[in-house]
């Protein structure tokens, strides 16, 4: 099982960047999946969730409204488009699959496995 994030770069305030997690070695339509980020000093904080059952969203505050997640199962991709970017966006960012749930009740880290390596945001001007 193999999840792979790409998409990150350098952006301006106010601007947008969209995010990729490729999965391979397991059916995307079975799991919820979950973007993470975690900046320098910081914890690892759940930003969005795309659920496989219900077709629900999560978003944490701090995004809501600027960022939207999607899912091609047949692609076996996540998306995250992340618009009206800041600079206290600026982390490393991370997928992973959720195992314990199919919804996003839950942005429990210790629930989440198959995290990729991770894709850098910056923000700044």
């Amino acid at each position: 099982v193999q999840f792979v994030e790409s998409g990150g770069g350098s952006a301006q305030p106010g601007g947008s960047l969209r995010l990729s997690c490729a999965a391979s070695g397991v059916f995307l339509r079975d799991y919820a999946i979950g973007w993470f980020r975690q900046a320098p000093g910081k914890e690892r904080e759940g930003v969005s969730c795309s659920s496989a059952s219900d077709g629900s969203t999560y978003y944490a505050d701090s995004v809501k409204g600027r960022f939207t997640i999607s899912r091609d199962n047949a692609k076996s991709t996540v998306y995250l488009q992340m618009n009206s970017l800041k600079p206290e966006d600026t982390a490393l960012y991370y997928c992973a699959a959720n195992l314990m749930r199919r919804t996003c009740a839950s942005m429990r880290k210790y629930e989440y496995d198959y995290w990729g390596q991770g894709t850098q945001v910056t923000v700044s001007s």
